[in-house]
């Protein structure tokens, strides 16, 4: 199966699962720098440049901010992640207006990390969806951003 990485991608991602033939990989969890893989496509998510500063404008500053900050210091949450850590990332989702079609899936908390969340992607009621076609939601999947390492 071919497997593509998104090392070099920047800003926050979904990958929804379908079977697409192909892996996306990413470094996740910190300092271990893991490489974890899943099968689906990957959507670019909420992420924007704001063209007075050029700074990005996504859900990543947040998520890394949170993972570096006091509770995690930087290790990745590599023993899974609590309901504290889903609210947040639940929260930052909402700030972008994300929170209707995509939420942490809490039944996978502990096989989550940083940067490698587990997700439940629903359909959008939106004139001009994101993404739409899928036979099944909600569809499991797979939110991702850079690692903090």
């Amino acid at each position: 199966m071919p497997v593509v990485t998104l090392y070099g991608a920047v800003g926050t991602g979904v990958i929804i699962s379908c079977d697409s033939g192909i892996s996306y990989c990413n470094q996740v969890g910190g300092y271990l720098c893991r490489q974890l893989e899943f099968d689906g496509v990957y959507l670019p998510l909420a992420n924007d440049v704001a063209l007075k500063n050029k700074e990005l404008m996504s859900p990543e500053n947040e998520l890394r901010a949170y993972f570096e900050g006091p509770k995690h210091n930087g290790w990745g949450a590599n023993d899974g992640l609590d309901d504290e850590d889903a609210d947040f990332i639940d929260s930052a989702l909402q700030k972008y207006h994300q929170d209707k079609w995509i939420k942490v899936d809490r039944s996978r908390l502990k096989e989550s990390c940083e940067a490698w969340v587990f997700v439940q992607v629903y359909a959008e009621d939106d004139p001009v969806p994101l993404q739409s076609g899928f036979e099944e939601y909600p569809r499991l999947g797979v939110l991702t951003w850079s690692n903090s390492d």
